[in-house]
């Protein structure tokens, strides 16, 4: 009795049958080599941008970018680059934005920084608990006169955080959108990014500052190995089939 079965697997599939299969595995193997070249280029800026953002935070402060040099101000160029202002704080003008932080929950507090040319930079002097959110309950925080300040510069985070909105006419606000809060407290000439001050205490011991969070998630170097190694499986199961179509066209 002849074995069908085996006949059917030892026969040669069909030209275009192998054609399609062929370009299709060559096709993805091409697909996770780039993926996994991709990774390698992302691993490349990551790297950059950690050493970049290392040397800034711990280089000497500098001023803060004039108000003609605004239009200028970029993430790439400026974000978290050591900065330190001299102004008077708006204290009238406070704004809280929920935060989650390393001593919980509760509010950042945003106050902007007027500056001698008349210009304003929104500083976020740092985290206060639920139960301090009110200006009354901390009063020896409201620093009256003249102010320095010196931190980091951080690029306005518009619109809210991902699954919340800041919702201006209510006063909620769930990220440091620069722009609308200004708007909403009549803030004139603010500048485009605020700056999270340093750990520097604060009367009263609130707000807290220096709670900036340098972290930067680095699995690219991961990522490009699980491509390639992918693609290196796609390419021997393509081997192993082009291998069978020979021996079974040889066999005929």
């Amino acid at each position: 009795m002849t074995d069908t079965s085996s006949e059917q697997q030892d026969r040669p599939r069909s030209a275009v049958t192998l054609a399609i299969l062929g370009l299709g595995l060559l096709a993805l193997v091409a697909l996770l080599i780039a993926l996994g070249t991709w990774q390698v280029h992302r691993l490349s800026w990551k790297l950059d941008l950690i050493a970049r953002v290392d040397a800034r935070v711990h280089a000497e402060p500098v001023a803060p970018p004039a108000q003609a040099d605004w239009s200028k101000v970029n993430a790439a160029d400026d974000e978290y680059r050591r900065v330190t202002a001299s102004g008077t704080f708006e204290n009238d003008k406070e704004t809280l934005v929920t935060a989650s932080t390393a001593l919980g929950a509760g509010y950042w507090v945003l106050t902007p920084l007027r500056l001698a040319d008349g210009s304003a930079i929104l500083v976020n002097r740092g985290f206060v608990p639920p139960d301090r959110r009110d200006p009354a309950s901390r009063p020896d925080s409201e620093i009256v006169g003249a102010a320095n300040v010196t931190g980091l510069m951080r690029m306005s985070e518009p619109k809210g955080m991902l699954l919340r909105s800041n919702d201006p006419a209510a006063d909620r606000w769930y990220s440091r959108d620069v722009a609308a809060i200004a708007g909403k407290r009549g803030i004139a000439e603010a500048a485009p990014f605020f700056i999270d001050a340093d750990a520097t205490a604060n009367a009263g011991g609130l707000p807290v500052g220096g709670l900036t969070v340098l972290d930067f998630p680095n699995n690219h170097l991961v990522y490009a190995i699980t491509w390639y190694v992918l693609a290196i499986m796609v390419a021997g199961l393509l081997a192993y089939i082009v291998r069978n179509e020979v021996k079974a066209r040889r066999g005929r």
